[in-house]
Formats: C-alpha cells, sequence, structure tokens
C-alpha cells in the first residue's frame, strides 16, 4: 500500500523535471475574419429570383471576399447547411485578387482537406479545409475558386453577397482569370463559402472578432456592387488597425422571432456568431422586419408581434451570448417612414408599425439589459423629419441607408463600448512566399 501511495508523488517528480524542450507548442489562434451566413435557397415562386442555378455540374465556382485583419496563414470554410446530400468537392484554390476574376501572379495556393485536394461536404454540415501559407494583409481580397465535378443541386446559399461571383465549366481553379471563359456565368450570391479565416499574427494581443447580426442593412442590400461598401466593412476598416475583425452576420429579409429569407436570428445565433472563431463582442441590429413583414407581401396573414415578445428574444440572445462570455451590444433601429414606395411591399411602413419600433427603441436604450447600446436611430434620422432618414443617408428606397449612411453607421459608432483596453497595433502586411 505504502508504494502505490507513492506512485503520484513519483509521476509529479517526473512531470516537473522533464526538459523544457518537450513542452507542446501553444495551438494556433484562429479567427473568423469574414463571414457569409448560409440560408436556404427559396422556391421559384417567392417574391424575389434566387439567380442561382438549380444544380451546379462540372463547374468553376469563383468568388471574392474581402478580410478584415489579415494574417500568415488562412483556411476557408465551406457550407451544405440546407443540403439533402452530400457535394463533391474536386479541387479548390485561394489567391489574392486582382480586377475582376483575375488573381494576382504567385499568390495561388491549392487547398486541402484533411490532407486531400478533393473532399464531400455533408449533408446539413461545414467542411472546414487545411490551413494555407498565404501571407495577407488587413483588408485584403481574396479571391476562392471550387471546383465541383458531379451533379450538385443548390440548396444552401447567401442570396445577397454585393460582390459578382463567376461560374464556368470545367475544372478552373487554377486559372488566371475565368470572365472570358465561354459559357460562363454570374450571380451576386455567394455559393459553398461561408467564411474566411486567418491566423492571428504572431504576438498579436488582444486578437479579437466583432460579429453583427442583422437584416438587410447590415447585409448591405443597398451598396455599391462590389465596393465593400456595407457599413460593416465600414468598421472594419476601423477596427482592423486595433487587430479586431469584423464579421457581418446579415441576411437580408432577417428575422429575429421568425424564420424569414433565412432562419431566425435566435436559431442560426450559435452556428453565424457564437462558433465563430475570436468572437467576443456581438451586435445585434434586428427587428424592423419582424415588425413590418406582417400584413405585406411576404407574410400576409402573419400578426405583429408584441412589444413583449419583442424583447424576450432579445433577452434570449443576451442569455446564449453571456453563457459564452460574449458582449451583446444593441443598435436601435432605423426610420423607415415611406419605405419602398413603388414595390410590392409599399404597405411596409404603417403608422402603428412605427410606433412599435419606437417603443422596441427606447427600450433597447432604457433598460439596462446590453453590455453597450448604439443609438443608430439618432444618428440616421433626419432632424427635420425624425420618422425618415436623413436624405443624404437615404439610397432612396427610404429603409437603406446608401453608401453614405453606410459610412456614417460606421463612422459614428464608439469603438469603446466594443472592447476596452484595446490598443493600436500596426497593419498586417503580407509577405509572399
Amino acid at each position: 500500500m505504502q508504494r502505490l501511495s507513492l506512485f503520484p508523488a513519483i509521476l509529479l517528480s517526473l512531470a516537473l523535471s522533464a526538459p523544457a524542450a518537450h513542452a507542446v507548442d501553444p495551438a494556433p489562434s484562429w479567427l473568423a475574419s469574414w463571414t457569409a451566413s448560409p440560408h436556404a435557397v427559396w422556391s421559384s415562386d417567392f417574391l424575389f429570383p434566387s439567380n442561382v442555378p438549380a444544380v451546379l455540374h462540372g463547374q468553376t465556382v469563383r468568388q471574392v471576399a474581402r478580410l478584415s485583419v489579415g494574417g500568415p496563414r488562412v483556411r476557408i470554410v465551406l457550407s451544405n447547411a440546407y443540403g439533402k446530400v452530400p457535394l463533391r468537392i474536386g479541387a479548390a484554390t485561394v489567391a489574392l485578387a486582382s480586377s475582376g476574376s483575375a488573381i494576382e501572379a504567385g499568390s495561388l495556393r491549392t487547398l486541402t482537406f484533411s490532407g486531400q485536394p478533393a473532399a464531400s461536404v455533408a449533408p446539413g454540415a461545414p467542411l472546414v479545409s487545411d490551413p494555407v501559407d498565404l501571407s495577407v494583409p488587413d483588408l485584403a481580397r481574396l479571391t476562392v475558386s471550387i471546383h465541383l465535378p458531379q451533379a450538385s443541386p443548390v440548396s444552401t446559399f447567401h442570396w445577397d453577397g454585393r460582390e459578382t461571383a463567376w461560374i464556368a465549366p470545367q475544372d478552373q481553379t487554377r486559372a488566371a482569370r475565368i470572365d472570358d471563359a465561354p459559357g460562363m456565368q454570374t450571380t451576386t450570391a455567394r455559393l459553398l463559402l461561408s467564411a474566411i479565416q486567418v491566423e492571428a499574427a504572431p504576438g498579436a494581443q488582444g486578437a479579437q472578432t466583432v460579429a453583427i447580426l442583422g437584416d438587410s442593412i447590415t447585409d448591405g442590400a443597398t451598396a455599391s456592387l462590389g465596393m465593400d461598401a456595407r457599413w460593416p466593412d465600414f468598421l472594419a476598416k476601423r477596427l482592423a488597425p486595433h487587430g479586431v475583425a469584423v464579421i457581418n452576420a446579415g441576411i437580408s429579409g432577417a428575422r429575429l422571432l421568425s424564420d424569414g429569407m433565412g432562419d431566425n436570428a435566435q436559431a442560426r445565433f450559435e452556428r453565424d456568431v457564437l462558433a465563430q472563431p475570436g468572437v467576443r463582442t456581438v451586435i445585434v441590429l434586428l427587428g424592423i422586419n419582424d415588425i413590418s413583414w406582417p400584413g405585406t407581401a411576404f407574410a400576409p396573414r402573419s400578426k405583429r408581434p408584441t412589444l413583449e415578445e419583442l424583447t424576450n428574444g432579445y433577452t434570449q440572445l443576451i442569455a446564449q451570448a453571456h453563457s459564452r462570455g460574449v458582449r451583446v451590444i444593441a443598435a436601435t433601429l432605423t426610420p423607415f417612414e415611406g419605405a419602398l414606395p413603388g414595390t410590392p411591399l409599399s404597405n411596409y411602413y404603417q403608422p402603428e408599425k412605427d410606433a412599435l419600433r419606437q417603443q422596441l427603441n427606447a427600450w433597447i436604450r432604457a433598460s439596462g439589459s446590453f453590455d453597450a447600446v448604439l443609438d443608430f436611430d439618432a444618428l440616421a434620422r433626419d432632424p427635420a423629419h425624425t420618422l425618415r432618414l436623413l436624405p443624404a443617408y437615404d439610397s432612396g428606397d427610404h429603409r437603406h441607408p446608401g453608401d453614405a449612411g453606410n459610412r456614417a453607421l460606421a463612422e459614428g459608432t464608439d469603438l469603446s463600448r466594443l472592447f476596452t483596453n484595446q490598443s493600436p497595433r500596426p497593419a498586417y502586411k503580407a509577405v509572399l512566399r
């Protein structure tokens, strides 16, 4: 019995005396630097066209995405979240983007998955690539090319990508450009690609990601195509010098409580925000579609939620986030009087809907439920007509800010509310090798 009791002490002594050379290097720290939240492709009778083919077969999809922060290595995440069958990936590459579909010479890298150049994305699942050595600067634009050799139903996408994507026949993953390929077609939706992650630069202190959970205002419904002019894009430019990444978890038509043009926020919060590496803060700008969809062509027979139902929905997000140590910042809902005139949604605005918006904004400001509040309502409204967007910020549809309005939302964000004790760091500069 005495010899047995000495055994733990002997093991502890051996562990303490083990040479330092045997210590395990810490795992690399990864950050989500760009995302496009996946959602299901809708049926052909929906109000808006999907703008994607029903099936991809023997084709290459090439997409461009602008990162927020850079680093020495990258990896991508593909999504088959709403698929019913496996999707076969024949080949995939990543490169620094040039103009259009072209890539920067010398930057092309072949992606592998568990060490193999081909893989399958299981139904309902993501697929994470192996890390690849590609040193990318802050705010870099990357080109990702994916070849699908077999018939692949398009069940999962991100409808409003605000970027041109190219679909070309055959395996074009290594082509210098594909926009001149015979049979090429384009879309502004995101296909398969749902995230790009970067390895935090060596010695980076306080590296973290801010996620923005929102609807079409966050998704950038009226932002200029291909110009990185959504308000999260402008915020990313402000935060990159601090080593803080920004990911856009907006979906046009998203709602807090009910499914819209994507799953409701409570259902997708874990996947699109909390599970993303490095997320320490989430900004929530949601609720206007919950208030305004009922009675429109989107939801003609739906009942408008009560203030209590809306606040309970927010409270659930707060509980989920705080259980993971994530700060929650709410943004007040922006004015929308006269929204979407001359469209099938011309009754999107009604005075009683706006009354509920203002009640919700009052709760956001005064409840003390959030770690901080961004008053986008006060920032975006016309002082001479407070129920409307400031004309200089209005895209013209009286619902969505234009590029100038998006810039104003980002520049009007008090960064001290997003994080504390965060000092600027030198921008990460890429060195191709």
